[in-house]
């Protein structure tokens, strides 16, 4: 019974942390610029993997593995974000400039919505 609930909380973690990981590598894939890209490359790498690491620490039990597993969340949760941040500040310095769709900024600018 007790290995059951582990079971259960396991894939109530893992199977959304990896629907996760498969729409943001479709994302990665369909967005049109750098920047655009960046969010689906954060989604995967601090929920998706991160909702994995969770479901493994369940089904590791308690012992130096789920130690070691939530060593590498911490590591995934505070290194992911700077990462990308860095990415899109060397993009920026580099003179990439983010896609702007035309019609929608010019709706923008004179006030109304498209």
């Amino acid at each position: 019974m007790d290995q059951t609930v582990f079971d259960i909380l396991t894939w109530l973690f893992v199977i959304p942390g990896g629907l996760l990981l498969i729409i943001g590598g479709v994302g990665m894939i369909t967005m049109r610029d750098v920047f655009a890209r960046m969010h689906p490359a954060g989604v995967i790498d601090t929920l998706g993997a991160e909702l994995i690491l969770v479901g493994l620490m369940f089904q590791s039990g308690l012992s130096i593995v789920t130690i070691k597993l939530a060593l590498i969340l911490a590591f995934l949760f505070f290194t992911s974000p700077t990462a990308t941040h860095a990415l899109a500040r060397a993009c920026l310095s580099a003179g990439v400039t983010p896609k702007v769709d035309e019609e929608k900024s010019t709706a923008l600018s004179r006030g109304g919505r498209s």
